[in-house]
């Protein structure tokens, strides 16, 4: 059978599958999404969203519906997890649109997976398939070829598709047929994840701000969702990950964090106390990009985890990836060149702005864990330097 024209199928069904399906079929593209779990939704904790990635965001025609399930915080405040003393300020809020031109938000992400799936589900230009297993992927010279389990009905064994795009995560089953197959790596950190109630804190611990806690042995980020009914809670520490890496989302235990991460302030240990709940999740990354040849290969593209996956501390994963959607949708309109050199243009305008991202992460890691002297010249540096350091307009400004 022969691929129907303009055909793209996109491998996965999170944020950043369903936001390329999104920005793709805008563009004159006919994608499927196709999801190996049973149901469509994101489970997790909260995302933060600068303006590069609100931006993004609302040039697909979401502004109205994220503005129902979004917080605004005002500013990001980092503080001492052993002192509690206030190290610097960012300014968001006003500060953001009129630096940036567009806002700085927070999320659940399960909210902002919502808000993509309704938009495509009325919008109706997108075929969106469940249960679905990948086998094996052939690029052939004038079509992709895919073979799997529990595809949607009339494709019996195999779809055939113009364009593949793999956007299914850490654990990418497409990635082998772009690069050569190795595992992510294993970080050494871990992060507990919880959510809770505003309502359940005292009244002094509720906030309307990102808090990042930083100290030499756990580093912890604080921020509303839910417009501010729900606090999103993260804390990472050193840790041995789970024995079953690919399975991220396990019960975690209060005191193995209390243990890992030593002394802490009053006010997180009152934060702490009125937590129901924790959720471990191993942090694994790759070594960041090294080429547009790492992100497209014939055919096929990757983009989110599947391409770059990152540590959390520029708060950039699904931000990455709701821009490789965006710039993945412009290369495919393109319709001058053949589907490799768009994908070609697509990797070449994604790889080296991921890989920054990427290594800023890690080196924002190891600042928030500093220690000694170190630590004592990075708090100075914060008092004198506050907002132009803690600032990152390189990434804000664009793309």
């Amino acid at each position: 059978m022969n691929a129907v024209k303009n055909s793209i199928l996109i491998v996965g069904g999170g944020i950043g599958g369903l936001a390329a399906a999104l920005a793709c079929a805008s563009k004159g593209a006919k994608p499927r999404v196709i999801e190996r779990a049973a149901v469509f939704s994101e489970v997790g904790a909260g995302i933060q969203m600068g303006p590069n990635v609100t931006r993004t965001l609302y040039a697909l025609g979401l502004e109205k519906k994220l503005q129902e399930v979004v917080f605004a915080p005002q500013q990001l405040q980092a503080r001492d997890t052993e002192s509690g003393k206030f190290l610097g300020v960012l300014r968001l809020g006003q500060r953001s649109l009129e630096n940036y031109g567009a806002p700085y938000f927070s999320v659940h992400r399960a909210d902002l997976h919502q808000v993509l799936l309704q938009k495509l589900v009325s919008d109706g230009d997108v075929d969106l398939s469940l249960n679905c297993e990948i086998d094996l992927i052939r690029d052939d010279v004038d079509q992709v070829t895919v073979n799997g389990r529990g595809l949607p009905e009339g494709f019996f064994d195999s779809i055939d598709t113009e364009a593949l795009v793999g956007a299914d995560g850490l654990w990418s089953a497409t990635r082998q047929y772009v690069v050569a197959k190795t595992s992510p790596r294993v970080t050494g950190l871990v992060a507990y994840r919880a959510m809770l109630s505003m309502q359940n804190l005292p009244e002094k611990l509720r906030t309307q701000d990102v808090t990042v806690w930083m100290g030499p042995r756990v580093h912890a980020v604080l921020y509303p969702v839910r417009q501010g009914e729900s606090l999103n809670l993260v804390f990472v520490v050193k840790g041995q990950p789970p024995e079953s890496l690919e399975a991220w989302d396990h019960q975690a235990h209060q005191k193995d964090l209390e243990l890992a991460m030593g002394p802490v302030h009053s006010d997180l240990k009152e934060i702490l106390a009125a937590v129901p709940e924790w959720r471990l999740w191993p942090l694994c990354d790759r070594p960041p990009v090294q080429g547009p040849f790492e992100m497209a290969k014939g055919r096929i593209a990757l983009l989110g985890d599947a391409a770059h996956p990152m540590r959390p501390f520029l708060a950039q994963g699904a931000g990455m990836a709701i821009e490789d959607a965006a710039e993945l949708a412009t290369s495919w309109a393109r319709t001058d060149l053949e589907v490799a050199k768009r994908w070609h243009l697509y990797a070449n305008a994604r790889w080296a702005r991921n890989a920054k991202v990427q290594a800023r992460s890690i080196r924002n890691g190891q600042i928030f864990h500093m220690q000694g002297p170190l630590r004592w010249g990075r708090d100075l540096a914060l008092k004198l330097l506050g907002e132009s350091l803690m600032d990152v307009p390189w990434l804000y400004a664009e793309p």
